[in-house]
């Protein structure tokens, strides 16, 4: 597989590799097999997310939301409330994320999140009213916005410096695929007809269920055990990922990065002059992510694609092909993260969604500007390339380098609270995008509405070039020396 190129060179032919210290060799298949575990958590938060764009047209009948077209009721509130559900309650995750992964470690979280994917999917496909469906899916946000924090920070907190981007990725591309099998599942269970969206929702039982059973297998985190002062557990688990010698100065390395006591964190820390650099960063880029639309072009994609021109059914084809881009794209990104580095990815892929937006943009105002005569290309197939270059330069920018950045640049101490924060902001922006979809495509048209997210495309690859840091190849005690102000000790 492509994504593996991304591990070849830490190969030293025995399961092992080099760490160029010349007799330090650790297993890192061991290190790819914990991660991979792990970021099966991003699976299900991919899954769960886009599996509603299938649902949207069925839900839309059964609960009354709205018509059958994009225009008048159908953009109604009430059907963006539907969508967006699952976002207001990642929101509650994201912030309860950091607090509980401190306090009860980050593989307990884990388990708890898997717990929640279970039960989410149960109610909301046996639900027969709209508060349940509502208050299943808000369950299902709960887990996502606690599983999409917890499993990069846990990764980061694991990997070796050289390999930690492309392992940290591993958790975006588990969501892409989560969301290309959504589509893929959408397209073959829309045949069942009108009830098809309570065994497109179902069927997350089962990723769900295997996911609990695989995380009882992986350790804890290391740096959180050491948080908690249970060094000799923090070093066997090292020892088990990293091999002997090397556990020794990565043991070191952490505990030189840790306070000498605990303590509780506060809010107000986050807001201290030492943070602000990586924390004015870390909000923006969470802020660029989700306002440029991608999630809104998930989340209704048949239903963007149904607006081009194409029936329900070629709809959802055309979402499986937007799917399987995404999916490879990603495994591109971790391929090149820690070749190229996390800025230049950023700032090819901005630029390519910047462009991209403004062409559907393009497509959608002069098929619906031009009266006479047919075009050489119809406006569906261009907004089809367009969407699909759109997500194809998400995947390989702000989709996974974002969190690998965002586990990265943040203190040992500070980084549960910090990205739970940051990711609460981020969950904001999503939920809050894809909640007025519905009534600013009805009210702006889709024309109007894709040159806003390109303008703001636009301004955010700006932002990048300004403040974007580069953390190829750093340990994150490194990083916190380089991005954050030191501490005053008093006395």
């Amino acid at each position: 597989m492509q994504f593996l190129e991304g591990f070849r060179h830490l190969d030293a032919g025995d399961g092992s590799y080099d760490t160029g210290v010349g007799q330090a060799r650790r297993p890192g298949l061991k290190i790819v097999g914990v991660a991979s575990t792990v970021a099966l958590g991003g699976f299900l938060v991919g899954f769960d997310a886009t599996v509603i764009a299938g649902a949207v047209p069925f839900i839309r009948d059964y609960f009354g939301l709205g018509g059958g077209g994009l225009g008048g009721d159908a953009g109604s509130l009430k059907l963006g409330w539907a969508v967006s559900s699952l976002g207001w309650g990642a929101m509650a995750g994201n912030l309860m994320a950091g607090m509980l992964s401190d306090r009860f470690g980050r593989k307990k979280l884990l388990l708890l999140t898997s717990l929640l994917f279970l039960a989410s999917a149960l109610t909301a496909a046996l639900s027969t009213s709209f508060t349940v469906f509502v208050m299943a899916r808000i369950c299902g946000g709960l887990a996502v916005g606690a599983a999409i924090l917890t499993a990069p920070v846990y990764i980061a907190e694991i990997a070796p410096a050289r390999a930690r981007g492309s392992l940290v990725s591993l958790n975006q591309l588990m969501i892409v695929i989560g969301i290309s099998i959504s589509f893929f599942s959408n397209y073959f269970l829309v045949s069942l007809g009108p009830e098809s969206w309570r065994w497109m929702l179902g069927v997350q039982v089962i990723p769900a269920a295997l996911y609990f059973l695989l995380l009882i297998l992986v350790p804890e985190s290391p740096r959180w055990l050491l948080s908690k002062r249970r060094e000799q557990s923090a070093l066997a688990v090292l020892t088990q990922v990293h091999g002997s010698a090397a556990a020794q100065r990565e043991l070191a390395d952490i505990q030189a990065s840790l306070v000498s006591k605990p303590r509780q964190f506060a809010v107000r820390e986050l807001l201290a002059g030492r943070l602000r650099r990586v924390l004015i960063f870390g909000l923006g880029i969470a802020f660029f992510q989700q306002a440029t639309g991608i999630n809104a072009v998930f989340y209704y994609l048949p239903t963007i694609f149904a607006q081009a021109g194409g029936g329900l059914s070629t709809a959802f084809g055309q979402s499986v092909f937007v799917g399987l881009v995404n999916v490879g794209m990603t495994f591109v990104a971790i391929w090149l993260i820690d070749r190229l580095g996390r800025k230049p990815l950023l700032c090819v892929g901005v630029a390519g969604m910047t462009l991209s937006l403004l062409s559907i943009s393009w497509a959608f105002y002069t098929a619906h500007a031009s009266v006479g005569g047919e075009p050489a290309v119809t406006h569906g197939t261009v907004v089809l390339v367009a969407i699909a270059a759109f997500v194809a330069s998400f995947a390989i920018s702000l989709g996974p380098v974002m969190w690998v950045l965002l586990a990265e640049i943040f203190p040992n101490e500070e980084r549960a609270a910090a990205i739970s924060a940051v990711g609460f902001w981020n969950s904001l922006v999503s939920a809050s995008v894809t909640l007025l979809f519905p009534k600013e495509l009805a009210s702006w048209g889709p024309a109007g509405i894709f040159l806003a997210y390109g303008l703001i495309a636009a301004a955010g690859l700006l932002f990048i070039l300004m403040l974007a840091p580069e953390t190829k190849g750093k340990t994150l005690e490194e990083l916190e020396q380089m991005l954050v102000r030191p501490k005053q000790v008093v006395g």
